[in-house]
């Protein structure tokens, strides 16, 4: 534990109340809920202070302030922090992440761009991306769709295919294979069929979710909050809101750089040790650009995120 955390939890113990321990499996606003260890009713808890830096999957301490609800006073070391930034804030929304799986379908059409960044935030947080491409028993649009991924699974990615709807049992064979034992994170645009998986994986998933969203006095915002399952077979499953657009500002250039895998065998081969592979001459990266062996569109995205990052405001 680190030692901001390690002060509180001191604090704590000097406290009234004694000090648990448990796991933060869904949080609304300020809200937050805590999954006792060793089980027993979750409870609605509320960080210490005026700033909330706590994270679904994060392992925390808190007291009990009633029977249901309690304060959070530490949060553990974390293996890993997901965040969604712009250039006036960053988000943090899931921690101690093995595996993010991104959703996509044949139809709605779906967005390179959020494609894209959400692999660069796999790499940079050292998770493993899974591509999910559903709904490919639309046959029309399929051929389209297995075109555009097809640069991503040259780069290594894997690329699992499903029909939730029309084959259920084989996509929830297929998913439980690669989600089992691992603490995945779900993101995806609305429309792609992210509530269908949960459902498909998680029996009662939907009563779990209105349960969740009267503890934590949501209300009707019951998609709005992002929250950890466990699976049946070990594991966990976050899902979170579907959103249309994947800020990275919180990213620096040298993390940028190495997100990209084909991007990675040619960083020491660029004439200047500080090349930002934009425009300087002698560029490794822009030369495999020029020949082919790097996809312009990949460039173009790499090329945007450098740009964001520069605009922060501080």
């Amino acid at each position: 534990m680190n030692r901001r955390a390690t002060k509180a939890a001191g604090s704590a113990q000097a406290g009234t109340g004694a000090t648990l321990h448990g796991v933060v499996i869904a949080a609304h606003g300020r809200h937050y809920l805590v999954a006792p260890d060793g089980g027993g009713a979750a409870l609605q808890c509320f960080p210490r202070g005026k700033k909330s830096e706590v994270a679904v999957g994060d392992r925390v301490e808190y007291q009990s302030t009633s029977a249901d609800q309690g304060v959070i006073v530490a949060i553990g070391e974390r293996r890993n922090l997901l965040y969604r930034s712009d250039q006036f804030k960053s988000k943090l929304f899931a921690a101690n992440l093995d595996q993010l799986l991104i959703v996509l379908a044949t139809e709605p059409h779906f967005s390179e761009d959020l494609l894209g960044r959400a692999l660069v935030s796999a790499e940079a947080n050292d998770l493993k991306p899974i591509i999910l491409l559903n709904k490919i028993d639309l046959e029309a649009a399929l051929p389209l769709a297995r075109q555009r991924l097809e640069r991503y699974r040259a780069l290594g990615y894997a690329v699992l295919e499903v029909s939730e709807k029309k084959h259920p049992e084989e996509a929830r064979s297929i998913l439980t294979e690669h989600l089992h034992g691992h603490q995945t994170i779900l993101l995806g645009q609305s429309g792609m069929g992210k509530s269908t998986l949960v459902n498909l994986l998680i029996p009662d998933a939907e009563a779990a979710t209105r349960e969740i969203s009267t503890a934590l006095n949501s209300g009707r915002h019951t998609t709005t909050f992002t929250r950890l399952y466990r699976l049946p077979e070990g594991g966990a499953l976050i899902d979170s809101p579907g959103f249309q657009e994947f800020g990275l500002y919180h990213l620096t250039e040298g993390t940028l750089e190495r997100a990209f895998p084909e991007f990675r065998p040619l960083l020491a081969h660029c004439r200047f040790y500080n090349c930002h592979h934009l425009h300087e001459p002698g560029c490794a990266v822009l030369e495999a650009v020029e020949d082919g062996r790097v996809a312009p569109e990949r460039h173009a995205l790499y090329a945007q995120l450098v740009h964001e990052i520069s605009q922060i405001v501080r």
